[in-house]
């Protein structure tokens, strides 16, 4: 079984979901020239986990944005998704509701922690990021843990 993630799969604008999500979230960006012009080849992002600016080249090695679920494919597979036929876990690892460009650095630190054990650490940003793992858990019907519920409430009282 795969999530259909790793060489992402291509949507049905011709592109793939790393590229999209790249599109979306880059604040600056430069596109491919050439056939596929989807390709972002650079730009900036503002990370929205930590809040520092993080610029972009297509090919640095390691690459200094990584492209994150805010579900995490193991927390996901750990709360329901082990059951998944494989073209619901192709739809779930590109989701682009579960996508984010984000640094690294944080896409690294994060790992595959849920919410009752990694927050942003940029702070005004949580509101939103635990809005998407409601949203995200709710339409693929994932469970959730009473630390994690207990965690999303906390988070969510202090939104505004």
């Amino acid at each position: 079984k795969r999530f259909g993630v790793g060489a992402f799969d291509l949507d049905r604008n011709g592109c793939d979901y790393r590229n999209d999500t790249l599109r979306r979230d880059l604040t600056t960006k430069q596109l491919r020239e050439t056939t596929p012009v989807c390709v972002v080849e650079r730009g900036s992002l503002v990370d929205p986990y930590t809040g520092t600016e993080v610029s972009f080249v297509r090919g640095a090695n390691p690459s200094p944005i990584e492209i994150d679920h805010v579900v995490a494919l193991s927390d996901a597979w750990q709360k329901g998704a082990q059951q998944w036929p494989d073209e619901k876990l192709v739809q779930f690892g590109n989701d682009p509701r579960n996508l984010i460009a984000v640094s690294r650095g944080a896409n690294r630190s994060k790992g595959d922690s849920d919410a009752a054990t990694w927050l942003p650490p940029n702070k005004a940003f949580r509101c939103t990021y635990i809005a998407r793992q409601v949203e995200v858990k709710s339409a693929y019907d994932l469970a959730v843990t009473p630390a994690e519920k207990a965690a999303m409430a906390r988070t969510l009282a202090s939104c505004t």
